[in-house]
């Protein structure tokens, strides 16, 4: 955004000038004050304002790496326009290592959120009122659930032509298209009509390093394709698989679960995902695909009731198999955007 003058929270950030901003959220019970750290990086130069957010779900740590080795990044120091880089949303649920807040909502449920609501809806309407609507993209990171891993994916409506470009600069491997969820930032941020992308990869509570490293190459790589780091070369588009839809496949039994396949593995209708087997090792059923695609999220928790979703599948409505080599080697190919 072009305005000479931007706040945060009251606080002006001027031209040239980077940063920190604790956001007053107010106090617990015990009166002890919480803050949001935000970090703010505005240019002397023109250009767009664009928000990097992670934590949102308080176990979800993996974007806080990110988002620290981002703000160390060395392509930082030339940036045309404003980023803001908020590694912890919900510090409430960060400090007791949970998804939620104390209330037990789930934030990513709450926007865009009320001045006079719940505390996460508080929490909520003051992301929005004063990140969000100042900024005009927004990135932001997730991990999977509790015991569960995702593959590294972007999440997205491809069906929006400007959010379908973010996804693909990018450059994560596989691309799903994602519903929005009614109370989700996503979709309080594409009704206020600012493109935004999710990212997800690895686990709650774990730090990995090749999804980190994924994740700050691709949000460099969308600063350069918005305009706020000049470079002399061409954006190279990675290959990547886009999803069209996705599905759980749940146990069809309790049991031991041993799965036989990795994330990322690309599967036809039929393969073997994994065995499960009483505690003693008899009676064992063999769980197979339901369909061809690639398996972008998977149970780690081998101790698995009837029901449980054990293996996310992504797949095109044609039921395509994707290229296999696409995946394996993903990661040998990162952009050296990323070199420090």
């Amino acid at each position: 955004m072009a305005n000479n003058r931007f706040t945060i929270d009251n606080i002006e950030i001027k031209r040239g000038q980077r940063l920190r901003i604790n956001i007053d959220m107010g106090s617990i019970y015990d009166f002890t004050d919480v803050k949001m750290p935000v970090e703010v990086i505005r240019s002397k130069k023109d250009g767009p304002t664009l928000f990097v957010s992670s934590t949102i779900h308080g176990d979800e740590i993996n974007g806080i790496e990110i988002a620290r080795r981002l703000l160390s990044h060395k392509a930082l120091k030339n940036i045309y326009g404003t980023l803001i880089v908020i590694p912890i949303v919900n510090i409430f649920g960060f400090n007791d290592r949970s998804r939620y807040l104390p209330d037990r909502r789930d934030l990513n449920r709450c926007f865009p959120g009320i001045k006079n609501g719940s505390l996460a809806s508080q929490l909520a309407h003051k992301f929005m009122s004063e990140i969000v609507l100042k900024s005009d993209f927004g990135i932001d990171l997730h991990t999977g659930a509790f015991h569960r891993s995702n593959f590294a994916q972007i999440r997205a409506d491809i069906s929006n032509k400007k959010t379908l470009e973010l996804a693909l600069a990018f450059g994560a491997p596989v691309i799903v298209n994602s519903n929005l969820r009614d109370g989700s930032l996503r979709a309080a941020v594409m009704q206020s009509e600012i493109p935004m992308i999710l990212f997800e990869a690895g686990e709650a509570l774990r730090f990995d390093e090749n999804n980190i490293k994924i994740g700050v190459d691709g949000i460099l790589r969308v600063m350069r394709e918005i305009g706020m780091i000049k470079s002399r070369q061409k954006i190279r588009h990675k290959k990547t698989f886009i999803a069209r839809s996705s599905s759980w496949l749940r146990a069809p039994r309790s049991g031991i679960n041993m799965p036989r396949i990795k994330l990322g593995s690309v599967v036809k209708k039929g393969d073997i995902l994994s065995e499960i087997s009483n505690p003693l090792g008899d009676h064992k059923i063999l769980v197979r695909a339901h369909e061809s695609g690639i398996v972008i999220g998977m149970s780690l928790l081998p101790l698995t009731n009837k029901g449980d979703a054990l293996f996310h599948i992504a797949f095109e409505k044609e039921k395509k198999i994707p290229d296999s080599t696409l995946i394996n080697d993903y990661y040998d190919n990162i952009d050296p955007v990323n070199a420090h």
